[in-house]
């Protein structure tokens, strides 16, 4: 029997553990795609943005971060109406600014890749789990990171939507010890 992290044992949730959550990501894109996602969730369950991912790359061009950035109040009117998605104005709304944000930071000779990285000294840190079962909603990392992120322009990046995309793009391994996926990826 395999050992997965405990909130992974809901089938849905399972391949999204065993294949993507936690595993380092330096791929643009993919970290827009993974920024916008953890945004929609901000007071939401994983599993609802994660049923809705498909039409979350739909609605903004497979995550394309120059299509998205060219998108008009008029493309947040239709989005807003859109049932694939979380129909939140705000956080529709931050999928373009963060867009433009990323293109920006593009054009200044940077990455999103190097700026996020930067938290963790370019490597995947390891969390220890010492006496402690429960994963923190942030961390001072995540803080600073949040900082940055809104200093550059990027909007519904707050501490803990930094800390989870740090979980999930494997800035951190939050795998529980006696999980299968925290050896692979360490």
């Amino acid at each position: 029997m395999v050992t997965r992290c405990q909130w992974a044992e809901h089938d849905e949730m399972r391949a999204y553990h065993d294949e993507e959550w936690g595993v380092p990501e330096h791929d643009d894109d993919r970290l827009f795609e993974l920024l916008t996602l953890e945004g929609a969730q901000s007071g939401l369950s994983w599993l609802i943005v994660l049923r809705r991912r498909a039409g979350y790359r739909a609605a903004f061009a497979g995550f394309d971060p120059e299509a998205v950035a060219r998108f008009t109040e008029a493309d947040v009117d239709r989005l807003v109406d859109d049932p694939g998605i979380i129909r939140h104005r705000g956080k529709i709304e931050s999928v373009v600014t963060n867009a433009r944000a990323l293109l920006e930071l593009h054009q200044q000779g940077r990455t999103l890749d190097e700026v996020l990285w930067s938290f963790v000294g370019g490597a995947p840190q390891v969390r220890d789990w010492s006496g402690d079962d429960t994963l923190p909603a942030s961390t001072p990392e995540a803080a600073a990171m949040s900082k940055e992120l809104k200093t550059l322009g990027f909007r519904f990046v707050g501490p803990t939507t930094s800390y989870a995309l740090m979980q999930a793009a494997g800035l951190v391994n939050d795998h529980h010890p006696d999980c299968f996926r925290r050896g692979q990826l360490t």
